[in-house]
């Protein structure tokens, strides 16, 4: 118990986010103590505090690490750091703040680099926010929400003429590691026709952040943009807050009105961080390690995304998901797949031979294109897939030597046409072909 007189000025410092709620606490407040730390989780006796709040925790040295609540096991509550334990020991103070995470957003935003607690990282000078917003969001009524009609360039030309993209959609980009994710995410970025990009970097590697904003964005791109960094050496949190932090802003955006194009890298890092935070308090695994509650937050996120009610703006969101090995079983690909509108799978064999974007085109498809297309596009779409897929169930013996020219007039055509269907299917990093170009294309080669 520590009266309100013998604080500290750096624990008043701490706590001035809260100091409206602190007006009205009693004049005593209830401190906890470290009893241990297991893995990545501390543990505090003797105080209270709900799931999700926020707690101080201070050394004796005047060492102070914030922590939120994630857990709680009869006195006990497990805490999961948001910044670096050096120097904490038993009997640290815990106190609870007593607030849920809030962070701050407005139109201040665009052009700056986050980290996951909403801290500016580019040295640009302090965030200009209009509003506070809950980590947590807001949930839609799913009969409210405007519905898909309004196809979206993303200045892809694969994409655009075969799997479309509707205004408001929710699409994973699966592929394994080095296959052509992030440039694909990056070309998105500047080619897409959107009032606000939101671009979320969680888990992944952390030389990554500076080339995507200097390399990918650009100045020009960044006046739009606002980038949400938590690599992977941040604690577990810090990247789920990343995550949840990218869809915030890009919820305010678009209660704005506006449209939004939400890019996250990746959503298997978020899960892995998940994973990470469920284990260490003792949260039994299930599939491949993932505990159970895991794949009950994957929906919350992506739920998140999509159009706003009728009238308003929009959020049409990528999610890369990062097949480990390859493996299109994978159990948070699995997952992803089921609650994502659409998936983009991208393929080794193709990015190894050169060919970019590296595009699966038979694995691939838009849940929402018939609905956003007219019928001459949808089965020209599906004419040209049935060309490719032909020789891909042929290759073998093309490649062989094995098949003779007239033996079956679908895979004559297949050899014919191949050559100008590759052509078509890559796009050089820099070159930015629209919808109508797209579909344009397309009807020239098949039209051949």
């Amino acid at each position: 118990m520590i009266p309100k007189a013998d604080r500290s000025e750096a624990w008043l410092k701490q706590l001035q986010p809260y100091q409206q709620r602190l007006q009205h606490t009693p004049e005593l407040i209830v401190e906890g103590r470290l009893s241990r730390m297991v893995g990545l989780t501390l543990e505090a006796v003797g105080c209270r505090a709900a799931i999700g709040s926020l707690c101080l925790v201070e050394s004796k040295s005047g060492k102070q690490v914030n922590a939120e609540v994630v857990g709680f096991s009869g006195e006990r509550i497990f805490l999961m750091p948001v910044s670096d334990t050096h120097g904490l020991e038993p009997g640290c103070r815990v106190i609870p703040l007593g607030a849920n995470s809030l962070i701050g957003v407005g139109f201040g935003l665009l052009g700056r680099v986050l980290n996951g607690s909403g801290e500016a990282l580019d040295n640009k000078g302090p965030l200009k926010t209009e509003s506070k917003t809950p980590l947590s969001g807001e949930t839609i009524n799913p009969l409210a929400r405007k519905p898909i009609r309004e196809p979206l360039d993303v200045g892809i030309r694969a994409i655009n003429a075969l799997f479309s993209v509707g205004r408001g959609q929710r699409m994973g980009l699966f592929a394994g590691t080095g296959v052509g994710k992030s440039i694909l995410l990056g070309m998105m970025t500047r080619f897409t026709s959107a009032d606000v990009v939101v671009v979320g970097l969680v888990g992944e590697r952390g030389r990554e952040v500076n080339e995507f904003v200097l390399k990918i964005l650009g100045d020009e791109g960044m006046k739009r943009a606002v980038v949400i960094a938590s690599p992977a050496d941040d604690p577990p949190l810090m990247r789920v807050h990343g995550a949840m932090l990218a869809t915030s802003v890009a919820e305010y955006f678009r209660h704005q009105g506006l449209d939004v194009l939400l890019l996250m890298d990746s959503l298997t890092r978020y899960a892995q961080a998940y994973r990470e935070i469920a284990l260490a308090i003792d949260e039994p695994p299930a599939t491949k390690g993932y505990p159970p509650s895991v794949f009950a937050k994957l929906p919350q996120l992506v739920e998140r995304a999509g159009n706003g009610d009728e009238g308003g703006g929009s959020i049409t969101a990528f999610y890369t998901v990062l097949a480990e090995g390859d493996d299109a079983n994978d159990p948070i690909a699995d997952a992803a797949r089921g609650v994502l509108d659409g998936h983009i799978v991208l393929s080794r064999d193709l990015a190894e031979s050169g060919h970019y974007p590296a595009i699966d085109i038979e694995a691939s498809i838009s849940r929402v294109m018939p609905d956003i297309v007219e019928t001459e596009h949808m089965q020209l779409a599906r004419e040209l897939r049935r060309i490719y897929s032909v020789y891909q169930q042929n290759k073998d013996l093309i490649s062989v030597g094995a098949y003779q020219s007239g033996s079956d007039p679908f895979i004559d055509e297949s050899i014919i046409r191949r050559p100008e269907i590759m052509r078509f299917l890559q796009q050089d990093m820099d070159e930015s072909v629209d919808l109508s170009r797209s579909l344009m294309e397309l009807t020239q080669i098949l039209a051949k």
